[in-house]
C-alpha cells in the first residue's frame, strides 16, 4: 500500500503555519519584534536588520536570518519564521538583490555593505498602505454617520 508521504506531511505542518506574515525577500530590511520571557516577565525585543538568508521554503520549519551591526559589531539571529513568540514582522525598507543567500554582506563594511532600494516594491507598498488607509478612514466615517443617525432615532423615540 502506498501513501502520499507529502500530502501527509502538509496536512501535519498546516496547523502550525502562520498567515499574518507580510511579504519579504532577502535583502529587504525588516523588524522582528520577538518576545523575550525574563523569570516571571514577558517583553517584546525588536531586532531590526538586513534578511541575508531564508530557508526551508514556505514550510512549517522556515527560518530567516537577520543581519544588523550593533556598536560596530555584526550580529545576526536566526528566527523560526512560525514561531509563536514572534509578535509581529514589519518590512522598513526593500532591498533589490539578484541573490537568494547574501552571505558576503559579512566580509563588506560601510557603505560597501549597504544594499540599493527596490523602489518599484516599495511604491507598491506605499500605494497598498494608502488604500488601507483609505478605506479606515470611510469605514470609521460610515461608523460615525450611522452612529449620528441612529442616536437622532433614539431621541425622537424618547421624545414620544
Amino acid at each position: 500500500m502506498k501513501y502520499n508521504k507529502g500530502a501527509i506531511m502538509r496536512s501535519i505542518d498546516q496547523p502550525n503555519i502562520r498567515d499574518d506574515l507580510p511579504e519579504f525577500d532577502t535583502g529587504d530590511t525588516v523588524r522582528v519584534d520577538y518576545r523575550v520571557v525574563e523569570g516571571n516577565r514577558t517583553r517584546i525585543q525588536g531586532f531590526e536588520g538586513v534578511v541575508i538568508a531564508r530557508k526551508n521554503g514556505k514550510g512549517a520549519n522556515s527560518t530567516i536570518t537577520v543581519r544588523k551591526v550593533s556598536s560596530g559589531e555584526g550580529v545576526e539571529r536566526i528566527f523560526p519564521l512560525n514561531s509563536p513568540l514572534i509578535s509581529q514582522i514589519e518590512v522598513v525598507r526593500r532591498g533589490r538583490t539578484r541573490r537568494a543567500k547574501l552571505y558576503y554582506l559579512r566580509e563588506l563594511r560601510g557603505r560597501a555593505a549597504r544594499l540599493k532600494t527596490d523602489i518599484g516594491r516599495q511604491e507598491q507598498d506605499r500605494a497598498v498602505a494608502k488604500a488601507a488607509r483609505e478605506a479606515r478612514r470611510e469605514a470609521k466615517a460610515a461608523a460615525a454617520a450611522e452612529a449620528a443617525n441612529g442616536n437622532g432615532a433614539d431621541a425622537e423615540a424618547a421624545a414620544e
